[in-house]
């Protein structure tokens, strides 16, 4: 696999203060995922700066939005991008979903184009189906280093991470706590209050056991960055696992 990224990293929608980005990553958080639609890519690239680590130890994402896929709005938006993160280049970015201006003849080549340029390190997609997959599969140049999509004990698309494992992507989970409902969940209550853990933590670690996925939870304060991190290091048994496999809840989130 192409891409190694951290099994926790950091989901940014709606992280509005530096501070928060650059203590994340002071905390260890290497994986910073954002999008031009957030709006925050400026507030991301001043937490980087003012964080202490070197760049290169850090993975950053950002992604294209819907209205910005057609060709020469691909290369413009990126740039834009980049300005705002204060980067030079970007580790991943990705279509962000496969509507509106997305052609994949010609929103395709124009990733590539920037990869070539060395805009950008990587190719990723979210928000897309297999068969989306296959088609951008055999028009990139490049690989398809991970594919962003919804992922948490309530809804899991099995298929795209059979597709992940066999095209050697990561599977890149947001929204891995389902928007807080983990916290209502009686399965998940019962497992934290056994381990003396929070459900968050429950859902992190078993999302963080499946061999390629990752998660991008978004956390502000500094108890819940740093729990969401530990949750790396919790192991489930089989047993638990199976538990929440078993979970039945809302379902999609985000269509």
């Amino acid at each position: 696999m192409d891409l190694e990224l951290p099994p926790i990293g950091l989901g940014t929608m709606g992280i509005d203060e530096p501070e928060t980005i650059a203590s994340a990553i002071e905390m260890g958080y290497r994986h910073l995922d954002t999008a031009q639609i957030y709006e925050n890519e400026a507030v991301v690239g001043e937490g980087i700066s003012r964080a202490d680590v070197p760049r290169e130890e850090l993975t950053v994402a950002t992604k294209v939005w819907a209205d910005s896929l057609a060709p020469a709005d691909v290369r413009e938006s990126t740039e834009a991008s980049l300005d705002r993160l204060g980067l030079d280049a970007v580790d991943l970015l990705y279509v962000h979903r496969p509507i509106e201006a997305y052609d994949p003849e010609t929103t395709l080549p124009a990733f590539d184009s920037l990869r070539e340029d060395g805009l950008i390190e990587r190719i990723g997609m979210s928000n897309f189906t297999t068969t989306q997959l296959g088609e951008a599969r055999e028009i990139l140049d490049a690989p398809i280093a991970a594919h962003q999509v919804e992922r948490h004990p309530f809804y899991r698309e099995d298929d795209l991470l059979e597709y992940a494992r066999e095209d050697g992507h990561t599977l890149v989970a947001y929204a891995p706590l389902a928007q807080g409902n983990v916290f209502d969940d009686p399965i998940l209550g019962e497992i934290a209050a056994e381990r003396g853990v929070s459900e968050a933590q429950v859902s992190l670690a078993w999302l963080a056991g499946t061999a390629g996925v990752v998660s991008i939870p978004k956390a502000s304060s500094e108890e819940h960055l740093k729990a969401n991190l530990a949750a790396a290091e919790i192991e489930l048994t089989s047993e638990e696992r199976a538990r929440i496999d078993g979970v039945e809840g809302e379902g999609k989130l985000f269509e």
